[in-house]
C-alpha cells in the first residue's frame, strides 16, 4: 500500500476518533468539573505512556528538542483539553465539534506569520471563507444567552489556535524525531503539571468516590485519554511527517460530521443554518487544500 493510501486511512480513522471526543467530554462532565475532566484526560494519557518512557528515555536529547516537545505537549494537549471541556459546560458537543474545523485555517495563518511559509491567494481565500462560516455558525445558535454562547465558542477557537501552533511546531522542530518518542516525552513533561492541578486544586477524589455516575464518566474519560490523546497523537505525528501540516489538519473535514452525528444521537438540537455554516467552513478548507488551478 502506497503512502498516499495509508495517509488517507489514517486521516479517516483520526477523524472518527477525534469526532467522537466531544461526546466523550460531555459524558465525563456528568460527574466531574471541566477542569477535572481535562486534568484526568492528561494524567491518564501520561500514565498510559509512562511504560514507554523506559524504552524511549535515551532516544532523543530533551534539552535539544525541548521547544518542540513543549509546543506539542502544552499547545497540542494540555491547554486545549481545558479549553474544550470549559466550552462544553455551556455549548453543545456537536457545536464544539463543528468549530474544531477552524484548525486548518489557523494552521495556515501560524505557518505564514511565524514560520514565513509561502501561501497562494487561493489558500488565503479559503481561510476567509472558513472564518465567515465560523462566524455564521456561532451566531446561528438558538441559545437565548447569545453573548455567553459567543464567549464559550471563542474558547473552542482558542483551542484550535493552540492545535495550529502545535501542528506547525511538530513539523518544524520534531520532524526528524520518532513519533512515539516525541509523544512519550511530551506527556512526560505535561503529566506532572496536570497531576498537581488535579489532585492539589480540585475535588476530583470526592467526585470520584461519591458521585453516582463517577465510574461511567471515568470510563469515558479514560477512552478519551488513551485513544483520543495518547495513541492518536502518535499516529497524528506520523501523518504530519508523511503528508504535511495542512493535510494532517484537514481531518477536520470529517470531525464535524462525526460530532454532529453523536450530538443528534444524544438529543442535541442542530439547526439548518448551522449545517450550512459547517459546509461553508469545509468549503474553505477544501480551497486551502485544492490545487492552484481549482
Amino acid at each position: 500500500m502506497n503512502n498516499k493510501a495509508v495517509s488517507w486511512i489514517i486521516l479517516i480513522t483520526l477523524s472518527l476518533v477525534w469526532g467522537s471526543s466531544f461526546i466523550l467530554m460531555k459524558q465525563g462532565l456528568k460527574a466531574f468539573s471541566s477542569g477535572e475532566v481535562a486534568g484526568l484526560r492528561i494524567v491518564i494519557a501520561s500514565a498510559f505512556m509512562l511504560p514507554f518512557l523506559v524504552k524511549h528515555y535515551n532516544r532523543l536529547s530533551v534539552k535539544k528538542n525541548l521547544k518542540g516537545l513543549l509546543l506539542m505537549g502544552v499547545f497540542g494537549n494540555l491547554i486545549p483539553a481545558f479549553l474544550f471541556t470549559k466550552a462544553e459546560t455551556q455549548i453543545s458537543s456537536s457545536l464544539t465539534g463543528m468549530l474544531n474545523a477552524l484548525t486548518p485555517l489557523f494552521t495556515i495563518i501560524i505557518g505564514v506569520l511565524v514560520y514565513k511559509n509561502a501561501v497562494s491567494k487561493n489558500k488565503w481565500l479559503g481561510v476567509v471563507v472558513g472564518f465567515i462560516g465560523a462566524v455564521i455558525l456561532v451566531l446561528a445558535n438558538d441559545s437565548a444567552e447569545q453573548t455567553k454562547n459567543v464567549l464559550y465558542c471563542l474558547l473552542v477557537a482558542a483551542a484550535t489556535l493552540c492545535y495550529a501552533i502545535s501542528v506547525n511546531g511538530i513539523k518544524v522542530y520534531l520532524g526528524q524525531v520518532n513519533s512515539l518518542t516525541a509523544t512519550v516525552w511530551s506527556f512526560t513533561l505535561i503529566g506532572p503539571i496536570a497531576a498537581i492541578y488535579l489532585f492539589g486544586f480540585t475535588d476530583v477524589i470526592d467526585h470520584a468516590t461519591n458521585h453516582p455516575e463517577a465510574l461511567s464518566s471515568l470510563w469515558y474519560i479514560s477512552i478519551l485519554a488513551i485513544v483520543g490523546s495518547a495513541l492518536s497523537v502518535v499516529i497524528y505525528n506520523n501523518l504530519i511527517k508523511m503528508s504535511g501540516t495542512v493535510f494532517a489538519a484537514s481531518c477536520t473535514y470529517l470531525i464535524p460530521i462525526v460530532a454532529i452525528c453523536w450530538g443528534l444521537l444524544d438529543g442535541e438540537l442542530i439547526n439548518f443554518i448551522q449545517i450550512m455554516a459547517v459546509i461553508v467552513i469545509i468549503g474553505g478548507i477544501w480551497m486551502i487544500n485544492a490545487p492552484k488551478k481549482a
